[in-house]
C-alpha cells in the first residue's frame, strides 16, 4: 500500500513529496533527495493495523 509523505531534506532543507510503501512493514531505506540528490535515510514505522505510525529522515552520512 502506497501512501503520500512529505519530507524535508536534512541537507538542503527543501521539502518534497514522496510515496511510502507500507506493504513491507516497518523498514529503513535510502532515497536520494529530489532537489540536491544527496542520500537520505528513511525510517518508516508501520502499525499493527498496517497504517503509517512514524516517519523519520536523517542524513545518510550520520
Amino acid at each position: 500500500m502506497l501512501v503520500p509523505g512529505n519530507v524535508v531534506c536534512p541537507y538542503c532543507g527543501e521539502g518534497f513529496d514522496t510515496r511510502l510503501d507500507l506493504s513491507a512493514g516497518s523498514q529503513r531505506y535510502i532515497e536520494d533527495c529530489y532537489v540536491c540528490c544527496r542520500p537520505i535515510e528513511f525510517s518508516v514505522t508501520v502499525s499493527l493495523e498496517g497504517e503509517l505510525a512514524g516517519l523519520e529522515v536523517k542524513r545518510g552520512d550520520e
